[in-house]
């Protein structure tokens, strides 16, 4: 009899995910068996790794079985309200997880926990949001917060309130970061002036501006690193 024809807990120990992942870490293995093992149960005779597979062909890629809207989700067949909520929560987790490492991290030293952390946290959204890491004087993070929200391809970003804010954060230095909904990070000259003048207030009240990072579909982009924020 083929696997195929089996559940889970009938395979060899050594093709069933949940043991790869132990024997072998959870980095060899594909997606479908991650997804499986979050899925935890199969549907009618189908393994939960015959859902998986089926998930991600039917809805293009992992990313899209994640980001699908529970109705969406739970009309793919053997899904329902709690497969979303588990799916969904495992999401959240991994967002807070890279915020939890990011906070106990410095994110000059930490470049690529920075950029993980505001992908997780901005890639996805529909609107345009502009945010800012606050930071203390060894750079470490003193909070993550959302200044500006926008259309889908703008966001008013006002100087005089990330002053503001940065001051009564008790900031020394700062990060700030945009998402480009279009899935492009390439950054656009309003991008540009917005960083310069940003920097140009908050280094009248001596708050540095460390860099501006641009989250696109799968790239994020700093200016700081192409020379655009002054060091």
């Amino acid at each position: 009899m083929s696997l195929a024809r089996l559940t889970i807990k009938d395979w060899p120990e050594t093709e069933r995910p949940r043991e790869r992942l132990v024997a072998l870490g959870s980095g060899q293995l594909t997606d479908a068996e991650l997804l499986a093992i979050v899925l935890r149960t199969g549907h009618q005779g189908r393994s939960a790794l015959d859902m998986a597979r089926t998930l991600i062909a039917d809805l293009g890629s992992l990313r899209a079985v994640f980001d699908a809207p529970a109705d969406e989700l739970c009309s793919q067949s053997g899904l329902g309200l709690a497969k979303y909520a588990q799916l969904q929560a495992t999401l959240e987790l991994a967002r807070r997880h890279f915020k939890e490492t990011l906070t106990r991290s410095e994110p000059l030293t930490s470049p690529d926990i920075t950029r993980d952390y505001l992908q997780a946290a901005l890639r996805d959204r529909s609107n345009e949001v502009f945010c800012a890491l606050m930071l203390d004087t060894r750079f470490r993070v003193i909070s993550f917060e959302e200044l500006f929200n926008g259309t889908i391809d703008s966001a008013q970003v006002h100087p005089r309130v990330v002053v503001e804010r940065a001051l009564g954060r008790r900031a020394a230095a700062m990060i700030v970061a945009h998402n480009h909904p279009s899935g492009v990070a390439e950054p656009s000259q309003a991008d540009l002036k917005i960083t310069k003048r940003l920097q140009q207030a908050l280094n009248l009240v001596e708050i540095r501006l460390l860099d501006h990072f641009i989250v696109g579909d799968g790239e994020v982009v700093s200016l700081a690193e192409r020379g655009w924020v002054d060091p």
